[in-house]
Order: C-alpha cells, then sequence, then structure tokens
C-alpha cells in the first residue's frame, strides 16, 4: 500500500483499513520508520484514524517482535514512541517484555483511581464487572474524563481481571497494555496487590505486569498471524 500521502489521506485510510467487516479489521495501525536515537521509531494510530495516543503497550510488544522478525532490532532493543523510548526484550516465542515510559500524574480516587501510563488511564474496581455495560457506561466515563475506562476487580494478590473501554477505538477492547500497567499501578498503590501481576484479559491471553522501583514492565505473546498486501478495494470504499 502507497503511503506517500498527506497526514489526513493517511489517517483516512488507516481508518478504513481497521473497520471491522469492511476490511482487515484492528484496533489499530502501526508504521516503523528508521530512527537516529534508536532502533527505530513508530507512528500509532487508532482504528479511527487518529494519531493522538503517544503509547500502546501492546502494540508496543507487537511492533517489537515485528521489528525483531523482520531484522530491524535485535533480541534487546529500544524504539522511540509519542510517548518517550520505549525499551524491549524479545522473550521464548511469542512472548516480549517492553519497559514503558514512567508514568505520571497518579490520583488515588475512593472507587479506584488516575494514572498516566503513556496515555491517561481511569481505574474503577467492581466486583461484578462482567455486569458492566461497557458500550454506555464505559462510554460516558470516557468522554466525562477524556481517558481510557479500566473496570478492575481484585482476583488476588497477583491477579487482577481487566475490561478497557479505549479512546479512538470507541469501543471496549479484547486487551489493553497501558490500561493493564496503570489498573495494576493503582492496585499496588491501594494495597489490593503486589508485583508480579498476571491480567485477566477480555480476549483470553494473560499479561504480566511489573512494577520495580518507579519502572514498569509489560509482557505478553505478540503473535505473527499473517503477512501480505492491502489491495486497492480494502480502502476504496
Amino acid at each position: 500500500m502507497d503511503l506517500h500521502h498527506s497526514a489526513t489521506d493517511i489517517q483516512k485510510i488507516v481508518a478504513k483499513v481497521c473497520a471491522r467487516g469492511l476490511s482487515i479489521g484492528a484496533d489499530g495501525l502501526i508504521m516503523l520508520e528508521p530512527c537516529d536515537t534508536a532502533d527505530f521509531q513508530w507512528r500509532f494510530f487508532n482504528s479511527d484514524g487518529g494519531d493522538d495516543a503517544t503509547m500502546c503497550g501492546n502494540g508496543a510488544r507487537c511492533a517489537a517482535r515485528f521489528a525483531y522478525l523482520k531484522g530491524y532490532a535485535g533480541v534487546t532493543m529500544s524504539f522511540l514512541t509519542g510517548a518517550g523510548i520505549i525499551r524491549a526484550e524479545i522473550k521464548e516465542a511469542p512472548n516480549v517484555k517492553v519497559q514503558l515510559t514512567q508514568y505520571k500524574d497518579m490520583e488515588i480516587e475512593h472507587a479506584g483511581g488516575f494514572v498516566d501510563t503513556g496515555v491517561p488511564h481511569v481505574v474503577i474496581f467492581e466486583d461484578e464487572i462482567e455486569n458492566v455495560d461497557m458500550n454506555n457506561v464505559g462510554k460516558r466515563l470516557r468522554h466525562e474524563r477524556n481517558a481510557n475506562i479500566n473496570f478492575v476487580k481484585v482476583l488476588g494478590t497477583h491477579s487482577l481481571r481487566v475490561r478497557t473501554y479505549e479512546r479512538g477505538v470507541e469501543s471496549e477492547t479484547l486487551a489493553c497494555g497501558t490500561g493493564s500497567v496503570a489498573s495494576t499501578l493503582i492496585a499496588i498503590e491501594k494495597g489490593f496487590a503486589s508485583s508480579p501481576v498476571n491480567i485477566k484479559t477480555s480476549g483470553g491471553i494473560d499479561l504480566t505486569v511489573y512494577k520495580e522501583g518507579n519502572d514498569t514492565y509489560l509482557e505478553g505473546e505478540a503473535r505473527l498471524v499473517t503477512e501480505g498486501v492491502i489491495l486497492p478495494e480494502g480502502v476504496n470504499y
């Protein structure tokens, strides 16, 4: 696919490619580019074509494994995102562990809290987590707080169930890396959990979050499932 277009055109193309049922379908699209200060840099787009999301934890793991498999980087690497430099390590396939940028703006609230883990996240603890109406409650809170909304159930000292309503995707995602890290940080701060923390996601693939001092790490699978070419009819509709 030729991406020598204006920024506006690229955003329109991304929105079409990510449309489920009409094209490939995805929560976002990542482009890898050369970089003078790291192994590579990325351009990250949400599924609506917006490029205001500076960071994506799961996207970072996918980008790292793709770069490794294509020979753009070694087993350990660094790459530049809108949130800063991300460091990654390729573990036993298909696992990847990434170190996120420093979290900030943490606020502890009665029902949960807020923290920016590269993108802003609200965390709400909810025992009846499977009954939460994400399309209504999640959507309303996302616009009220201008942040991703995470509903979290504490399963144990080292285990959380997390559901995330994500900006840009504008629906519940199967898993959110930065949301998993945000949920872990707030749970630890409130005394509900201790590192490492296993995250049970809606997609069924577990993630692991580590907090070591002020550093945070995210580990999980990053599967390469297909390679191909996006044909014109995938974007011209």
